[in-house]
């Protein structure tokens, strides 16, 4: 069997579901396919956020410079980038069920890799070219697979749930990134500081295998591939002429649609703001405010916790509060997000002061990254090109992402006090966290003022 024959998308089963058994068929396949995709993409978070919990070990041991580890975590995102929008397009042709598993199993090998090459390498001194090139391209590999996640994971929702109910199934599909940050942040995080840093990769590989596991067993990759009608047939949703086109030349127009490109716009500068939480709030919290790696862990799973809430709210809101209006709700989060990460980087305050800070930052922007970078994307393009719209936006997200990493990093170094031990070192976040501010500024701006232009055809 050829590459091709075994990731191309399955074709119609010859055995049909009995008319009498296809509803609550489909239900139950419909089901599990869902919630399969969204324990896996969870895990697929664990993955991708084992090296942001175990920044502080690796600078206070010498292992790498905070210029050194921006690199190392920008080669995930900027490989993420330009992965996620070819697989965007490729997954639209794609089995998502073999996709997306084959993505999570890369991801988890790459993790073990890490955490072995660490157990070589010992915990302390200067980190060798070798060391460093080798630990860049394996968290690069982990940045192609992981973009074999997301494509697959939104996909199935537009081949097994009909328009009238994507909104709210994306919503629960989006908190599943901060369901991951969760379980990296608190269960990790435990493990990195009980037992070192080598060891929260070996774990982050063991949570990819588990949803590799997850994937093949619960997601199924179409309707059809399983004896039922089409997802409009057994809805009684009415066909579009789009949905009769080529799905290439849907993505061609997909790529002529100037909503498209101003959301992916808007999306890169939330990003921006997103992962400087995600990726150095752990060492923002140690050096900046003086907490344990325990604490810091737990005040940036708190946020993930509420990032849940926020973009399960975020179809609801839009959809029954607002009547469908996506502006208005990204107007009153965005503001929410501004003020709440400024709090959190200029305020002072203890450890519940801190927890109330980022959480409600995590549960603005988690409304308003569920409808710029999802929800508005997808009530533009046909069911077809799905895959396309969120290739396009991904990319921009994620080269911004990259570029905050590596800018913060330097940012960060450049303006560290340095010291003979590392762990002594006087650290001014200024700096960062005003290019932090600002992108978070910008990310809702954008939208607002230019929501008119994103419906145009």
């Amino acid at each position: 069997m050829s590459l091709y024959s075994f990731y191309r998308i399955s074709k119609p089963s010859g055995y049909k579901v009995p008319a009498q058994e296809a509803d609550a068929t489909y239900k139950r396949l419909r089901n599990r396919t869902f919630w399969g995709a969204v324990v896996a993409y969870s895990l697929y978070y664990v993955c991708r956020l084992s090296l942001s919990i175990v920044k502080q070990p690796l600078i206070d041991s010498g292992t790498f410079t905070a210029g050194q580890l921006g690199v190392i975590g920008s080669s995930l995102l900027f490989v993420y980038a330009v992965g996620k929008f070819m697989n965007g397009f490729i997954a639209d042709y794609c089995n998502i069920r073999r996709f997306m598993a084959t993505g999570l199993l890369v991801s988890a090998v790459a993790n073990l890799l890490l955490g072995v090459l660490g157990f070589f390498h010992g915990s302390s001194g200067a980190a060798s070219a070798v060391f460093f090139i080798t630990f860049a391209v394996l968290w690069g590999v982990n940045g192609w697979v992981q973009s074999m996640g997301s494509p697959p994971g939104i996909i199935s929702l537009s081949r097994w749930f009909p328009l009238s109910k994507r909104g709210t199934y994306y919503s629960f599909f989006c908190s599943s990134p901060y369901l991951g940050e969760f379980l990296s942040f608190i269960i990790v995080g435990l493990i990195v500081g009980a037992l070192g840093w080598q060891y929260g990769f070996v774990f982050a590989s063991l949570g990819g295998f588990i949803g590799t596991a997850i994937i093949l067993l619960f997601v199924s990759d179409t309707p059809e591939s399983k004896g039922l009608p089409s997802v409009q047939e057994l809805s009684g949703e009415q066909m579009r002429k789009e949905d009769m086109m080529r799905t290439a030349d849907i993505q061609k127009n997909v790529l002529r649609h100037p909503g498209i490109w101003i959301i992916a716009a808007s999306s890169a500068f939330v990003y921006i703001a997103k992962y400087a939480i995600a990726n150095w709030g752990v060492l923002f919290l140690q050096k900046e405010k003086a907490f344990t790696l325990e604490s810091a862990t737990q005040i940036i799973a708190f946020s993930a916790a509420l990032g849940v809430l926020g973009t399960i709210l975020a179809g609801w809101l839009s959809d029954k509060v607002f009547k469908g209006s996506r502006i208005l709700p990204v107007l009153i989060s965005g503001l929410l997000s501004f003020i709440s990460f400024a709090l959190f980087l200029f305020a002072g305050g203890g450890y519940l002061a801190n927890v109330i800070y980022v959480s409600m930052f995590s549960l603005s922007v988690g409304v308003l990254y569920c409808i710029i970078a999802g929800l508005m994307a997808m009530d533009i393009v046909p069911r077809k090109a799905t895959g396309a719209a969120l290739g396009i936006v991904g990319i921009s997200s994620y080269v911004a992402a990259g570029i905050q990493d590596i800018a913060s990093g330097y940012l960060i170094q450049g303006y560290t006090e340095k010291a003979a031990d590392m762990a002594d070192a006087v650290y001014n976040f200024t700096p960062v966290s005003l290019f932090w501010l600002f992108a978070m500024l910008v990310a809702f701006i954008l939208p607002v003022v230019s929501w008119r232009k994103m419906k145009r055809k």
